[in-house]
């Protein structure tokens, strides 16, 4: 499987300039937790809910702080025409919860989770399993007889 095929839905991004508080809206507007943030056409960073809270919030900066401040920066990507299996070497790799999935083009498409990965796998398990469940709830019984001959 392919990371864009991965994909539960289209990535969101904000301009560099805009504030925390504008963040928070737009995720909130959105139903994410990660936003890429923009400066121009660039990547410049990926804002987090838990960056909004960690590094605005506990720290008491203001709604109209640039979301840039805040931000974690470089952003970590993959290419969408990677392999599932590179993402979670990538992920190992860089220790980050999110990444920033690119065309073929390398413009931003998506936002590929650690949440994406688990559904993924968890379909798989529930797949292979099925048959050994199937087994546990009505086991075979094999005769100890000998069939006659």
């Amino acid at each position: 499987m392919l990371v864009r095929d991965a994909l539960r839905r289209s990535g969101v991004g904000i301009p560099a300039g805009s504030s925390i508080f504008d963040a928070a809206a737009v995720m909130e507007a959105s139903g994410v937790g990660a936003l890429v943030v923009f400066d121009g056409s660039h990547l410049a960073g990926v804002v987090t809910d838990r960056d909004l809270v960690r590094r605005a919030l506990a720290r008491r900066l203001a709604g109209d702080a640039r979301v840039d401040s805040v931000m974690t920066a470089p952003v970590a990507t993959i290419e969408g025409s990677a392999d599932l299996d590179d993402a979670y070497v990538a992920f190992r790799a860089t220790g980050v919860r999110r990444l920033a999935v690119l065309d073929d083009a390398g413009r931003f498409s998506g936002m590929l989770s650690l949440d994406d990965l688990l559904l993924h796998l968890s379909s798989h398990l529930r797949d292979v399993t099925r048959p050994v469940a199937a087994e546990v709830r009505a086991p075979h019984h094999d005769s100890l007889l000998p069939v006659p001959g």
